[in-house]
This record gives structure tokens, sequence and C-alpha cells, in this order.
């Protein structure tokens, strides 16, 4: 991780804990507050609901046996100053000293139901991370004269996976990349996915062109759709992908399927947009009759040695600033030069630039694979 993120990191995390540490001292600074308010005003005022507020709060801070703790010294101080103040009024005092034991008894039962929904939550994301691993797992960082880079960010923290994609596959043809968004969210969204890049792994090794490992793609996800007939909507199922080939000798191919173009980083800092000659319909748009109209077109382009492709979602060119200004990449790319330290650091720089531009995070998910080449002579 490059030094702005990891920086990023550590502070939200410092702030976390150092928020979770301060949340703590409430209940018994609370408690104080009770008493003393107590002790000090009229005896015509009862600050019951103050007391009772102290095993509340404590209920999502404390565990179960702290929080009752913390609900019996409530209690019993309010019955203490009540005695010592005006004498023990048995309806009253009664009256009083129940409100706050019964808030007490609630404030017990939903903590244990707080944990138990936070231990399910710490669960689902363990599974969520697994089944992003397995789907998604990081590329070798060294293939022939590649030196390759991914990252997958979720929009949500509590989001491990969604229906962005990246995938990587050595081939007899050269290096195949992927890079897509499933259209759609939830379980839909990542079983295209799991679909998608079944498809690619398969397709890579056996397609000879790079169109045809398009075309693999788009017949997969009319399978599917025809196989679930009735429980989606097949006109608006699709994919878009950009896909590419490098060759041992710095050749560059790429098939664009209605997706944002990919980037060729110059060693010189020159910013190139790899714009599609024949752009394709987006991959398994299943409300046409047939499957890609004609074959997706391939454009040829030339790596030069120390040069970076970068491929990239939606995610990244349309997250916006409180302003709703969007994050211009080609601007940002050309005026840093985050690519000279590698692809690791360049994919690390950019999470922390868009952070920064968002005040926060993005609002849609992202996929990025970089590559950079590098000759036989390791130029």
């Amino acid at each position: 991780m490059g030094r702005r993120g990891l920086d990023a990191v550590v502070d939200g995390l410092d702030a976390e804990t150092t928020g979770r540490r301060l949340a703590r001292f409430l209940p018994p600074v609370l408690l104080v507050a009770a008493v003393t308010a107590q002790g000090l005003t009229p005896r015509a005022f009862v600050f019951a609901a103050l007391f009772a507020a102290v095993p509340l709060v404590a209920a999502p801070l404390y565990s179960a046996w702290a929080t009752a703790l913390l609900g019996l010294l409530a209690s019993a101080s309010l019955s203490v100053l009540m005695y010592a103040r005006d004498g023990f009024d048995l309806f009253e005092g009664t009256l009083r000293a129940a409100t706050v034991t019964t808030v007490s008894v609630i404030a017990v039962v939903l903590n244990r139901v707080l944990w138990r929904s936070q231990r399910q939550l710490a669960s689902v994301r363990d599974i969520a991370e697994a089944a992003q691993r397995a789907l998604l797992p990081p590329p070798e960082r060294r293939l022939g004269p590649l030196r390759i880079a991914a990252r997958y960010q979720a929009a949500h923290t509590d989001a491990s996976i969604g229906g962005d994609l990246y995938a990587v596959q050595d081939s007899a043809f050269g290096v195949r990349m992927l890079v897509g968004d499933v259209r759609g969210k939830g379980l839909e969204a990542v079983g295209a996915v799991a679909i998608v890049l079944g498809a690619f792994r398969e397709a890579a090794e056996d397609e000879e062109t790079l169109a045809g490992v398009a075309e693999r793609l788009d017949r997969a996800l009319r399978r599917e759709a025809a196989r679930r007939a009735g429980t989606l909507d097949a006109s608006e199922g699709f994919t878009t992908a950009a896909l590419a080939q490098v060759s041992e000798d710095g050749r560059l191919h790429v098939v664009n399927c209605g997706h944002p173009p990919p980037l060729l980083l110059a060693p010189d800092g020159e910013v190139g947009v790899l714009d599609a000659s024949t752009p394709a319909l987006p991959l398994g748009l299943a409300a046409l009759p047939v499957g890609l109209q004609e074959p997706p077109g391939t454009d040829a382009f030339r790596l030069p040695p120390g040069s970076t492709l970068l491929m990239h979602t939606d995610g990244l060119t349309e997250a916006r600033d409180p302003h709703g200004v969007f994050y211009d990449l080609t601007r940002r790319l050309g005026e840093e030069d985050w690519a000279r330290a590698g692809p690791d650091a360049l994919l690390d720089a950019l999470l922390a630039d868009v952070a920064e531009h968002t005040h926060g995070g993005p609002t849609d998910d992202m996929a990025l694979l970089a590559v950079t080449y590098s000759d036989r002579d390791g130029g």
C-alpha cells in the first residue's frame, strides 16, 4: 500500500479506536452527573430518567454483566439519595426505583441482542471476504515482462464484494486481462461476476483472438439469462468489459465492450486514452435476438518499455466531490508521476486521491488493474 493510503487507513483506525475509548467513559460520567444533579436540586425534582439512561447507554458499549451492574448502581443511588433527603416514601421511592430497574433489565436484553447481531454481522463479513478472495484473487505480481497490480474497493465499508471484476490469465497468446462491471447489485450481480470470470479463464486459454474471448463471455451470460428466464429482466442484464492482451514483445490488443477505455501512461508522463475504433455492445444483452451483432473490433497498440496500462471501472471516473464534480482521472494522472514507482504504488495513490476528492470515499464500487511493461533487458 502506498504511503498516503497507509496513512489514511492508520488515521481512520486511530480515530475509530479513540472514539470507542471515549464512549466507554460515557455511562459512568452520566451516573456521576445524575447523582450530582439529584443531590444539588430541590427535592421536588427527581431525575429518574437520567438514572435510567445510564444502563441504556452502557448496553452497546459494555458486557451484559457490566450493563446490569451499572443499572443496579443507578437504581441504588437514586433510592439512597431519595431516602437521605426526604426519608423513603414507600410508594414514590418504590415506583422510581422500579422504573430504573425495569429499564436496566431492558438494557441487558438489548445488550444481548446487539452483541448477537454483531457476531452475525462479523460472520457475514468473513463469508463475503472469503467469497471475494475466491472470485477476485490477487493476480500474479509478475508474468514475463509485466508487473501487475489489482485493487477492488467496495463503495460501502461493510460490503466486500459487488459487481465490479478483474482477472488476469497467462496464455499461449500472451497475458490476457479483463476488467468489467456487471449491471446491478446484490447476489444477482455476484452470480454474474462468477459466470464472467469462469468463462474468461476458460476462453483465455482456448481462443486464438481476443474478440473470440469476448464472444465466449457474451454467450455464457446469454445462457445464464435463458436459464433464469422469468426471474430477471433480460433487457437490463448486461456487463460492460474491457479486455486486453499483451505479448512478450510489447504488442497490445484491446477489445472494448461498452466499458471506459483503458489508459496508457508513457514513461515521459504522457497519458493516452485507448479509445475503441469500433465500439462493441456490452456483453450479455439478452434482449437482442442474437449475440453480439457482429464480432467486436480489436485495436492494436504498442507498449513502450516502462509504460503502464491502466484499466478501471466507472466507479473511479464517476466519483464526485461534495459539490458534484467528477474525478478527472486523465488530468490527475498528467499532473502526478505515480506510475514511476510501479503499478502497486500507482493504484494506492489513485485510491488515496479519490478518497481525498470525495471527502471520504466513492459511492460506487471500483476495480482497478495496472500493468507495467518492461522489455527483456529489464527496461
